[in-house]
């Protein structure tokens, strides 16, 4: 594996382009808008290539057969020289890949419904969902949705700032300038206490892909449905599609997705890579 600097993510550009799944993460880190890593197994003719999305997401693509490069990836994902601090949660393009990483892992690629505690030494796997975006479907939701004692504004730089949590958009921009400038969320207010926000996790030509946060304390009242809507409104007058995808244990997001429209178009394999 060799990781490459930021003046040859060029080499990653049209690679990329043919991946089918969720890849605006990967796109977000080759195109600078983050600060992330790409590594490669051949500075040359690359024909294996795995991108890491500063958030702790990443990308393995190309070429399932590349034993040299499959090798030094195994010490990467068992962190055998002591990389990575925190989980990498991992996607692999195209399908061959997930026979080649089960051979890979052995009995170290453990189901996540079988782990019980963290373990750090296993992969553990994980099923992740992709969302298609029903602009029906959400009409029909927006019908019935209620009004509550609450205000959305356009996400701000203190907004943006003082969100805080474990999706929140500072894990996605480098700066609330650059999100202000670049992006674009709505924060929902409750008794004038931020309690929301919805926001542009990555945003590429047509495609914009949701993120979304509430403080602990403002769960369970629905709050997401109505700044996720307003965001999806800002898609829909602006001619973006509104992208969602989300770890299918992660059931509160699963449920939300559906409500506002989005209907499960793919699962994927969803690799948590040993600590």
């Amino acid at each position: 594996m060799i990781e490459l600097t930021i003046d040859n993510y060029s080499l990653v550009e049209e690679p990329l382009k043919k991946v089918e799944i969720n890849r605006l993460f990967a796109r977000s880190v080759i195109e600078e808008k983050v600060k992330g890593k790409v590594f490669v197994d051949n500075i040359k003719n690359p024909k294996t290539f795995y991108v890491v999305h500063p958030y702790g997401m990443s990308l393995l693509f190309g070429d399932a057969g590349n034993e040299r490069f499959n090798k030094q990836f195994y010490d990467y994902c068992f962190n055998k020289n002591q990389d990575r601090t925190s989980f990498e949660w991992m996607q692999a393009y195209p399908g061959s890949w997930d026979s080649t990483l089960s051979d890979l892992f052995g009995s170290k690629l453990v189901n996540a419904a079988e782990t019980g505690e963290t373990q750090k030494d296993c992969i553990e796997l994980n099923t992740r969902v992709n969302f298609k975006f029903s602009p029906e479907k959400y009409l029909d939701f927006k019908k019935n949705i209620s009004t509550e004692n609450h205000n959305i504004i356009r996400t701000n730089q203190e907004s943006f700032n003082d969100m805080k949590g474990t999706v929140v958009p500072s894990f996605f921009w480098d700066t609330a300038d650059d999100f202000c400038t670049n992006g674009v969320g709505f924060s929902l207010y409750y008794q004038d206490k931020l309690a929301t926000t919805a926001y542009s996790a990555f945003i590429f030509e047509n495609e914009l892909e949701l993120g979304m946060e509430t403080f602990p304390e403002f769960r369970g009242r629905g709050f997401a449905q109505y700044a996720c809507s307003a965001l999806i409104d800002y898609c829909l007058q602006n001619n973006y599609e509104p992208i969602w995808a989300c770890k299918l244990a992660n059931m509160p997001s699963y449920k939300l997705a559906q409500k506002l429209g989005f209907v499960p178009s793919r699962t994927l394999p969803y690799y948590r890579l040993a600590l």
